[in-house]
């Protein structure tokens, strides 16, 4: 259903990512690389006393939700290769 979508739009951002050479180790990569920048907003945030308990929350979580879009990205390019 979603391939017929895409074909009938005439637009495929994976196809057009792989071709730029784009790979699904990168998106992985770049999710993991993410978590960790998660913890690290979190945990510098706490640090810094102008932010209360809620502030440094909201920095882990905004940084946080990249993940999942990394590795489905992943996916996606696994797919196309």
């Amino acid at each position: 259903m979603a391939k017929k979508a895409i074909e009938t739009v005439g637009f495929d951002p994976i196809k057009t990512a792989h071709d730029l050479g784009i790979r699904s180790n990168h998106a992985y990569i770049a999710g993991f690389a993410s978590v960790v920048i998660a913890l690290s907003a979190w945990l510098i945030s706490r640090r810094n006393k102008n932010h209360d308990k809620a502030q440094s929350d909201r920095w882990g979580i905004f940084v946080g939700h990249w993940a999942p879009t990394f590795f489905a990205i992943g996916i996606a390019l696994k797919n196309e290769e």
